[in-house]
């Protein structure tokens, strides 16, 4: 099949014209990264609602913040999944209520002014649900907003979503002092590494029960193997662990959201073992990475195998948090395609710019990663971190790769390094391509470990040109 012929089903796949050259010139459209993030964006589509609207307040739910609208929320949605979709609609108001599980064709409206806050009590979160945690499959507590194999999905508005985690609830778990743990109160270590060795085991996952006794916090919005999902408008606030973490899901938008936690591990948006995902005009602030792509955790990760693909990430800005935009460290099944442009970054509890984390135990192929256009007031640590010494580092058998990382166009203000890139022995990161970048203020240079086929262009740190390693 001919580049031309190739660009022009790409383009009918996303339903919309585009001007396409002939001869050289189109052969040099279609290997164009850029143009690919183009199209892959074009072709995720917002799904559409019926115009019927179901507010909470007809079901009972009172929004005085003390009343328990669980009930109330659930029967919404069931009415509106059996109508054939529309609206559940909260109103300006505080909104307590347990987990909600959305449908296919249900929008959940969270108007301005609204609040919903989300119970701390963790025995509302059962029964157990079939969810991931830490890149491994199990069975635990329902997430705080929930959906299992729908369609036609989304949580819109311009109100607020509080998980009211914090240094009593859920945070504690971690087993750290600062999150308000104590010695001799229960953490996570002991169930984490049980669940590790299960995935690794291939114990079957509904035999990985856990939920009560066993400290595994709830993710907030998790979209489970899902087709068609929005989440747009919104403010997260106090997650008790990970934020908006769609898993294999397909056709996702995150669009616009605020999300504000500084609790342990409340990365911004995890989108794991996903395809055709679009992430624009977020603003993140977190305690983890902001946005951290992933596909799986060691032994159940290879059992899963299903890589993440095709992500865009546009016009979003970070603050706080570990990694501006990461790949991994859950990720085993691999990645390709990702996409980021646009980005603002900035600020001393950022550690990291663009963040690339994996090891011996993960593995997994990391390909085809592009970033552009993306400038970073300051950063703790440095702009470009690329990590295969993660947690286990080399002591495993599975050799990660990665391969294709391309920075164009990256101007920072002040890092420690520009570029701390290190492989594996008998590993190698390879093909690290930097064109038109300018680093500042940069305290230590660069670090290359393990690192074959760096190639510079137009880059400047701290206003000398440098030159790419051997």
């Amino acid at each position: 099949m001919t580049d031309r012929r190739r660009l022009l089903q790409g383009i009918a796949a996303t339903g919309v014209m585009l001007s396409v050259p002939s001869g050289a010139a189109a052969k040099a459209v279609a290997v164009s990264p850029w143009y690919q993030a183009a199209v892959i964006a074009a072709r995720i589509r917002r799904p559409r609602f019926p115009a019927r609207d179901f507010p909470v307040t007809d079901y009972g739910a009172g929004g005085d913040g003390m009343t328990n609208c669980t009930v109330a929320f659930a029967r919404a949605v069931e009415d509106c999944n059996a109508a054939g979709g529309g609206r559940v609609v909260v109103p300006e108001g505080v909104w307590l209520t347990g987990p909600i599980h959305l449908k296919s064709n249900v929008n959940l409206y969270v108007a301005r002014g609204a609040t919903i806050r989300f119970s701390t009590n963790p025995a509302d979160y059962l029964p157990l649900v079939f969810t991931r945690w830490e890149g491994v499959e199990l069975m635990n507590y329902s997430p705080l907003i929930y959906a299992f194999e729908q369609q036609n999905i989304a949580v819109t508005g311009e109100g607020t979503l509080d998980g009211q985690a914090d240094n009593v609830h859920w945070w504690p778990w971690k087993g750290k002092e600062v999150y308000g743990w104590s010695n001799g109160r229960p953490n996570q270590a002991t169930a984490r590494a049980a669940l590790f060795k299960m995935g690794d085991d291939n114990v079957p996952v509904e035999k990985r029960r856990f939920g009560e006794g066993f400290q595994l916090r709830p993710n907030f919005i998790e979209p489970y193997r899902c087709k068609n999902v929005l989440i747009e408008g919104v403010t997260l606030r106090n997650a008790p662990f990970w934020e908006m973490h769609p898993v294999q899901c397909s056709n996702v938008t995150v669009r616009g959201l605020t999300i504000d936690s500084g609790g342990p591990n409340t990365d911004g948006c995890d989108p794991e073992c996903c395809r055709d995902v679009l992430i624009e005009n977020c603003h993140f602030n977190t305690g983890d990475d902001c946005i951290a792509v992933k596909s799986g955790r060691n032994g159940d990760g290879r059992r899963v195998n299903v890589p993440s693909e095709n992500i865009v990430i546009r016009g979003c800005t970070m603050k706080n948090g570990h990694g501006g935009v990461t790949v991994g460290s859950e990720i085993t099944g691999g990645v390709r395609n990702v996409f980021a442009e646009d980005c603002r970054m900035d600020s001393p509890d950022l550690w990291n710019a663009i963040r690339i984390k994996d090891n011996a135990m993960r593995g997994g192929v990391l390909e085809n990663l592009h970033f552009r256009r993306i400038v970073v007031g300051q950063v703790r640590h440095a702009v470009l971190t690329i990590d295969d010494n993660y947690e286990e580092g080399s002591n495993g058998p599975f050799k990660p790769v990665v391969r294709g990382v391309h920075l164009e166009s990256i101007v920072s203000g002040k890092s420690q390094y520009g570029i701390d890139a290190q492989g594996l022995d008998g590993a190698p990161v390879t093909d690290v391509f930097l064109t038109g970048c300018d680093f500042r203020n940069v305290a230590e240079g660069n670090i290359f470990k393990h690192v074959r086929g760096v190639r510079f262009r137009n880059v400047k740190i701290n206003g000398v040109t440098a030159i790419a390693p051997g």
